[in-house]
């Protein structure tokens, strides 16, 4: 039986997802329970989506102390003006759905203030969230913000807290982060600090994407694989849109494509696949053997660092 007939075969237990919901849940109400102003980060995407239903299981359940509740904060995105419309139309409706209060602010404004300037008018904005990221901090004076990134990533995500500190600066010293014994939590602020804080950094793109199969969670159509305009540059198959064109010498192909992770158009890229369901996609993600950055974010490939340079900036 070769690997792959074995990998149809494969019967997968998610018992352990009960533990990563568990854990997802305490982190959610100890946020809403310490903090005056905390607000989930929401960008539509598969991570976010996670994270928004462990909050309606939080605190919008149909039984339990937080029956008939609502979600106790804001959701936020920060809008580079160059998202997927599938992504931000999944948003808006997932937003409604609950009733949550969705806060969009955009890099586009904080080009218009002057506080965003771009090299060049080609250049991709998605490095420049941060500073649209700190304005709505700033704004609305967060004291935290919940995201969903998780530690297998990236390298520099490895290295951070659930309750990752940030400066009055809205920067990220991996030095000064706080110890984090037995899920007891230091979050004590001075004046003008704020915390970024990772309920699901214990994931793995794998247990994510059980959870969405089991729990059955709806998702952009880009997750699942479609055919698409694609080029191969540097390694990545880049999609032909009017944001990224081809270049020349390049060939078009059309290719069934999926996405592992969605952001930015500038800078995601898709992977070539045939699963169109999220059994299927399980399946694939466990043959993987790179990180879903590492196989479609061209903003990740200039260098080693560039995800720990961009969080010290006050990146997600």
């Amino acid at each position: 039986m070769n690997a792959m007939t074995e990998m149809r075969h494969l019967h997968l237990s998610d018992r352990h997802l009960d533990a990563l919901e568990e854990e997802t849940i305490f982190i959610l109400r100890e946020v809403a329970a310490a903090f005056e102003r905390p607000a989930l980060l929401f960008s539509g995407g598969k991570d976010s989506a996670v994270m928004l239903k462990c909050a309606e299981k939080a605190f919008v359940s149909k039984d339990g102390p937080y029956r008939g509740g609502k979600i106790p904060f804001p959701l936020l995105m920060i809008d580079t003006g160059h998202n997927f419309p599938e992504v931000t139309e999944f948003r808006d409706i997932r937003a409604k759905e609950l009733a949550a209060k969705l806060i969009v602010r955009s890099v586009e404004g904080s080009m218009a203030r002057g506080t965003v300037r771009l090299a060049h008018p080609a250049e991709s904005r998605n490095v420049h969230q941060s500073v649209t990221l700190l304005e709505a901090i700033d704004e609305f004076s967060f004291d935290a913000l919940i995201g969903g990134a998780r530690r297998d990533e990236e390298k520099a995500r490895a290295k951070e807290r659930i309750f990752s500190h940030r400066d009055t600066f809205g920067q990220w010293q991996p030095k000064a982060q706080r110890p984090e014994l037995w899920t007891l939590f230091n979050n004590r602020l001075q004046p003008g600090e704020h915390f970024r804080v990772f309920p699901i950094s214990n994931w793995t793109e794998l247990d994510v994407w059980q959870y969405i199969d089991r729990e059955r969670i709806a998702l952009p159509s880009l997750y699942y694989s479609h055919p698409r305009k694609v080029v191969e540059r540097k390694g990545l198959l880049v999609p032909v849109t009017e944001l990224t064109p081809a270049k020349d010498g390049e060939t078009v192909e059309l290719r069934h494509v999926r996405f592992r992770t969605v952001g930015d158009i500038t800078c995601t890229c898709p992977v070539e696949s045939q699963a169109a369901t999220t059994a299927a996609i399980v399946k694939e993600t466990l043959a993987a053997d790179i990180s879903e950055r590492g196989a479609t974010r061209m903003d990740d490939k200039t260098s080693d660092a560039s995800m720990e340079k961009r969080k010290k900036d006050g990146y997600f």
